[in-house]
């Protein structure tokens, strides 16, 4: 009798375990490096998924790939930096609406002894145009990501055509930490989002050189994968994650987030 009642329990508790498991909720997003590399998501998700007990599993890499998981319909939500992409991908129709979610600002990191002469410009295009002209090193992502994308449109406004075949002009193909760390080790310039540069600890001999343009702000946005082309993608869940990142506490979770006290993002939602 003891054997039975024991097993009985086990296979409930099997059972209730079961349950428990596919009741779970939980969404994939896609998106940036530098959300990830930032420190964004650790002061997020604890809070979202303990009021709302949905998981979020976090896909980082550059805006350009996490579009493309987002085409391919294997993500629910994509939250990236690149605005004419993701224009793009609205009028495609893998999205029917994009929010406007926060923002910062690119910052041009280079050597202190600045071979260019560029330290203390408040114009980015003029900064590229005489790294060019020195050919001094510089550090690309060379990703698809939105930095990388706002880095080649700065080189085109200044007039300036770069190929990974030019000595001077190097293409890493990664995230924005590996990115600095080749910097640092190179002493190279290289463009940073705010974010990543205020966590990045390996700085070697690597300072912030130009800041200040308004071309180098940075805006956040982000996508419900659309579910009518995509059945799997999990609306509710990926619906309340949005509209929570777009909420009084989602945002003021955002502002909270600093490092040194210095904010890494400015929440700027639209009411």
């Amino acid at each position: 009798m003891k054997k039975l009642c024991s097993s009985i329990l086990a296979l409930l508790f099997l059972n209730n375990s079961v349950i428990a498991l596919a009741q779970e909720k939980s969404i994939v997003v896609s998106s940036t490096t530098s959300t990830e590399q930032s420190g964004l998501f650790s002061q997020l998700l604890p809070v979202f998924e303990k009021k709302f007990g949905i998981q979020v599993k976090v896909v980082a890499v550059g805006t350009g790939q996490a579009l493309d998981i987002a085409r391919r319909g294997d993500a629910d939500v994509v939250f990236v930096h690149d605005k004419p992409a993701e224009e793009i991908f609205l009028a495609e129709g893998y999205s029917t609406k994009r929010y406007e979610v926060m923002y910062n600002d690119f910052v041009l990191i280079g050597p202190k002894l600045d071979p260019a002469k560029i330290s203390g410009g408040k114009e980015i295009q003029a900064a590229f145009a005489k790294i060019a002209s020195s050919q001094s090193p510089f550090i690309s992502r060379g990703d698809k990501s939105g930095t990388n994308a706002a880095e080649l449109r700065y080189w085109k406004d200044a007039g300036i055509t770069v190929s990974p075949s030019m000595s001077w002009y190097r293409e890493t193909g990664s995230g924005m930490g590996p990115a600095l760390n080749t910097a640092s080790a190179m002493n190279g310039y290289v463009l940073s989002d705010r974010a990543t540069w205020l966590t990045f600890k390996n700085r070697g001999d690597l300072a912030i050189l130009v800041e200040g343009d308004p071309k180098l702000f940075n805006q956040y946005g982000v996508m419900l994968v659309n579910p009518a082309k995509y059945p799997q993608v999990k609306k509710v869940e990926g619906q309340a994650f949005i509209d929570w990142l777009i909420s009084k506490d989602g945002q003021d979770t955002i502002a909270a987030y600093k490092v040194g006290g210095e904010p890494l993002f400015f929440p700027n939602a639209k009411k």
